[in-house]
């Protein structure tokens, strides 16, 4: 008798991949994010810079973590990212307030940590979950995998926006507590770290999360492996770095589907950084903007369905095709920054967002082999992270240059009509930005894969 199928639910790194990922991003603090940091004690200049040191982090220590996680194991990396996070955390629950020179400090420490954490899980989680489907299982499934680590995700960020607002809402806990008897008064000062103590709980999940995994990556033949303690482990992962960007450089569908990725995610994750100011121009109050995130992640519980369905039925030129018409009718939209209906062309773009997503993640894993597979997945969030950090600084020198003309040719306003008048101008960018990065990837793919044969998914997007 045949065999019966394994389902890729029932591989023990499978199932704690999901987890991990569900854990790692439970952050209770993000709908209060800006307003936590300024609520500590800390200026609006200093919440910018340490954003900056976060992303510079990330950036520096990317491809170099995806080499190591290919050299002296996944696991090693994931359960160090679990520990840093652990650490992290805590730092800011019980940080003492009060001292500015103390606090700027531990925040400071705080961005360098998330941000090692950051770059130590990624692409080792993926590279471990993966290699454990093709030993145990059938790689085609990924694409169930990487739908219901989406959904799982997409469902725990939902009730993350919402308790993590609601427990920072003073008024709110204070009612609670008086509802259930207790008498003491609830005050700002003791909600500022409620989401700090419930993303502290779930830092210890994710901890226990990466300790519960098994390393499934053999090293071949010759390289420094776990088990042989190889010293020169750091000298392999360099080494394994350059072999991996040499390998993307040299497989054009590999490139493509990175730079397709990084010109989709860039522009979305920019403006996503400003869906608070876009919500306030189109008319919705600051009290529903945790109801509009939590109704966002949503999407992400299906539209990978929807994604999966579309990557095992149509080709990727295909899906970049589709994923570029929807962006640029969602760019198009928000510059029209209609009241209440302006909301449209956000769900277009967040749809964009968790679609390609899934493409590239799945694209990537059937061309990368299994040796260097965390380090291609480093090097897809370092371009990712370095394609962010340029719009930012081209963004901000767009503000400055719409202020002035704003200050030139309006009369004299209040700064906060102002900054909407300069907000809804730089709209108007986006599309055409977008459309000249399209044109020059298309004319890219096309010079690249015109005469490349060599392999299923090397043909060109004009296919």
């Amino acid at each position: 008798m045949d065999q019966a199928p394994v389902s890729p639910f029932s591989i023990g790194n499978v199932r704690r991949f999901i987890a991990f990922r569900a854990f790692f991003n439970a952050r209770f603090y993000y709908p209060v994010f800006t307003v936590l940091f300024l609520d500590f004690g800390l200026t609006l200049s200093q919440f910018a810079l340490l954003n900056v040191v976060w992303a510079a982090t990330i950036v520096c220590l990317e491809v170099p973590s995806g080499a190591l996680a290919d050299t002296v194991g996944r696991r090693n990396l994931l359960v160090f990212s679990g520990a840093i996070m652990v650490v992290e955390i805590a730092l800011l629950c019980f940080v003492p307030t009060g001292r500015a020179g103390l606090l700027f400090a531990v925040f400071l420490l705080n961005r360098v940590l998330s941000g090692m954490a950051e770059a130590a899980a990624s692409g080792a989680d993926e590279a471990l979950a993966y290699d454990s489907l093709l030993r145990s299982g059938d790689a085609r499934d990924w694409g169930r995998v990487l739908e219901m680590q989406l959904r799982v995700q997409s469902m725990t960020f939902v009730a993350v926006m919402t308790i993590g607002a609601a427990v920072y809402d003073s008024v709110l806990m204070d009612n609670v507590a008086r509802w259930v008897g207790i008498e003491a008064p609830i005050t700002q000062e003791t909600t500022l770290r409620f989401p700090l103590y419930l993303t502290l709980g779930m830092a210890l999940l994710t901890l226990m999360t990466t300790l519960s995994m098994r390393e499934e990556h053999t090293p071949r033949k010759g390289e420094c492996s776990v088990s042989a303690q190889c010293s020169a482990s750091i000298f392999h992962a360099f080494r394994l770095t350059l072999q991996a960007g040499r390998w993307i450089l040299q497989t054009p569908f590999a490139l493509l589907v990175i730079l397709a990725g990084l010109l989709l995610d860039h522009i979305i994750r920019m403006l996503i950084t400003l869906n608070s100011q876009y919500y306030r121009v189109i008319g919705f109050p600051e009290a529903t903007f945790g109801l509009i995130g939590s109704a966002m992640a949503i999407l992400e519980i299906f539209v990978p369905r929807l994604a999966r369905r579309l990557a095992e039925k149509r080709s990727p030129p295909f899906n970049m095709h589709l994923m570029a018409i929807m962006t640029f009718a969602g760019l198009a939209g928000l510059t029209f920054a209609v009241p209440w209906w302006g909301i449209v062309p956000v769900v277009l773009l967040m749809s964009v967002m968790y679609g390609s997503h899934f493409f590239v993640s799945h694209y990537l894993n059937q061309v990368a082999e299994s040796h260097q597979r965390a380090t291609i997945l480093s090097f897809k969030g370092l371009s990712f992270n370095l394609a962010y950090a340029m719009i930012g600084i081209m963004y901000s020198l767009l503000l400055a240059g719409l202020k002035g003309w704003a200050l030139d040719t309006h009369v004299p306003v209040h700064e906060e009509e102002l900054q909407d008048v300069v907000f809804v101008q730089s709209l108007s960018w986006f599309p055409w930005y977008f459309l000249v990065l399209l044109l020059a990837l298309y004319l890219f793919a096309w010079r690249r894969t015109r005469h490349s044969q060599r392999s299923p998914f090397s043909h060109s997007f004009f296919a």
